[in-house]
């Protein structure tokens, strides 16, 4: 008997069979849908500091697929104190709703069977830096408003591509973190500097305090470290 290999279904880039099928195990195992993006910055100095990306949890697991991170650097106009040493962080924000609509679009549209040949998108964002600088309390800091507008090449009617649009609006992670509440916590650890270490070694030793002899607990009778349940007892 002759096997028939079924050639794969690719519309606008991408496997329609492996979209389906991956919907298909998230639906099946919830767990797998769970993941989370990961990212360090480093400060280069003055406005230029550098993130670097490349693992991430997803489907149960870290992955290891990229062989090698990306950089990317920000920075800021000589008008905002900075030297042109990247894209700005709220230009970097414009970019990532720009990529994760786009994305979200060729989704839908593959799934829906819409082929595009051609997909770009202009971006605007209306933000009032006083707040920012700290000049005035009366001004939110953040961008007042953004618009984005797509110019789609598809041989679809407009009333189709109308409803991709829609719907890629709807399923973007970045459009719906960017428009809608979302908890951030922001935290520090100090690291010891230069100076704190000179510090410390300029400072007289103190001795060292009698240790009394420690009582019988819970932990009595097992080595220092040792596990009871390897040690059998």
């Amino acid at each position: 008997m002759t096997q028939v290999t079924r050639e794969p279904r690719i519309r606008n880039g991408i496997d329609v069979d492996t979209l389906y099928g991956t919907l298909d195990a998230i639906k099946a195992q919830p767990e797998l849908g769970t993941f989370q993006f990961r990212a360090t910055n480093t400060w280069m100095g003055g406005a230029h500091n550098r993130s670097t990306i490349k693992e991430f949890y997803g489907a149960g697991q870290t992955d290891q697929s990229r062989a090698s991170a990306w950089e990317l650097d920000a920075g800021e106009p000589p008008i905002l104190l900075g030297i042109n040493q990247g894209p700005n962080p709220a230009e970097y924000l414009l970019h990532a709703l720009a990529a994760c609509l786009t994305t979200s679009l060729v989704y839908v549209a593959a799934a829906r069977g819409v082929q595009l040949d051609e997909v770009e998108s202009t971006l605007e964002g209306d933000m009032d830096v006083r707040g920012a600088l700290g000049v005035s309390n009366d001004v939110p800091n953040r961008f007042q408003a953004i618009r984005v507008t797509f110019r789609i090449k598809s041989d679809a009617p407009a009333e189709k591509l109308a409803e991709v649009v829609a719907r890629a609006q709807s399923r973007s992670a970045v459009f719906d973190t960017v428009s809608s509440p979302v908890p951030v916590a922001v935290d520090f650890v100090k690291v010891a500097s230069a100076s704190d270490r000179e510090l410390r070694e300029a400072a007289p030793e103190r001795p060292s305090p009698t240790t009394p002899s420690p009582s019988p607990g819970i932990g009595s009778g097992f080595a220092v470290g040792a596990d009871p349940a390897r040690t059998g007892r």
